[in-house]
């Protein structure tokens, strides 16, 4: 047997390659609005990125017979292909679904833009349009914010968008909210309750009901003494809390008197409450005088002057 010279086997192996009867795939999926011949054809050779079809609607899938694959393929010069024993193509789309939570935040990176959303303000974007959903062609900006109205008294907008994968612009309508967070009780709390950072957790809410209610910011609230029960979920004004109280009326505190070196104490009972720094009137349970000062934070009351003196 006569054997064949290696370089001529390879030479008539790249021949048979080059030559190569283009074969459908089957079912395909694109990304773009045309199919090429390279889509759908195995081996499609220099005809590759050629458009043979247009591709349907994003999201969509469309029937291709097997004639019609046949008739355009023809159009375009590739004669002969092996159909595989398919009777039909189907063709999908694929698809990005741009929705209203999309569309809004276009929106609020418009508002965020011209300076609207600051100092931890963000945007509610409510749309007239009760649903909304357009199948976008798959790209790495599949809308757009072409143009925005907004009227900044009301939140009243009109919007202009362009949708990959559709021809005309789409324009919609809606209000945007505008919104903040304040501190929210995760939890009923008693009166008298010291607050700290733990009562609390940050809660969004429209800025006009923040400005119309007056909440209170979180560093407003920790370290102060609730004035009243307050039930879980509340949001508390700057009036429901007070500086925590060292001094309770009919307590029995100490009153101290310093003078220079000199420092005198006496027991008393102080007549009111007081927090730290507030005046407070103590009676001398001995003397049964009354004495004017000044609570501290230890809860002892320091007398106001040196004149008090004789009444220890």
């Amino acid at each position: 047997m006569k054997l064949i010279p290696l370089a001529v086997a390879i030479a008539l192996l790249a021949t048979g390659s080059a030559f190569a009867q283009p074969s459908l795939k089957g079912d395909i999926t694109v990304n773009t609005d045309i199919v090429t011949v390279g889509d759908m054809f195995n081996d499609p050779g220099a005809l590759s990125e050629t458009a043979i079809f247009r591709a349907p609607a994003p999201g969509t899938t469309g029937i291709v017979p097997i004639a019609d694959v046949a008739s355009a393929a023809k159009a375009i010069g590739l004669t002969d292909f092996d159909n595989v024993g398919y009777t039909r193509i189907r063709v999908m789309r694929l698809t990005t679904i741009v929705d209203a939570p999309a569309l809004g935040t276009l929106i609020s990176t418009e508002l965020t833009n011209r300076g609207v959303l600051s100092n931890g303000i963000t945007a509610n974007t409510h749309f007239d349009l009760p649903a909304i959903s357009f199948n976008a062609t798959q790209t790495a900006n599949p809308a757009q914010l072409t143009d925005l109205r907004y009227a900044a008294d009301t939140g009243a907008f009109t919007a202009r968008f362009m949708i990959a994968g559709i021809d005309q612009p789409v324009d919609l309508t809606g209000v945007v909210e505008l919104m903040t967070t304040a501190p929210r009780l995760v939890a009923t709390r008693a009166p008298g309750t010291i607050l700290a950072a733990s009562d609390f957790e940050m809660a969004p809410v429209p800025v006009k009901t923040a400005n119309a209610g007056g909440y209170a910011d979180l560093d407003q609230l920790i370290g102060k003494q609730l004035i009243h029960q307050s039930r879980a979920g509340l949001m508390l004004k700057v009036s429901d809390v007070a500086e925590p109280t060292v001094v309770t009326r009919n307590a029995l505190v100490t009153v101290v008197l310093r003078v220079g070196a000199m420092s005198l104490s006496v027991k008393g009972q102080a007549l009111t409450n007081a927090a730290a720094g507030d005046p407070v009137d103590v009676l001398n349970t001995v003397t049964k005088k009354i004495l004017h000062g000044i609570a501290n934070t230890d809860g002892t009351v320091s007398i106001l002057n040196a004149t008090a003196v004789a009444s220890l």
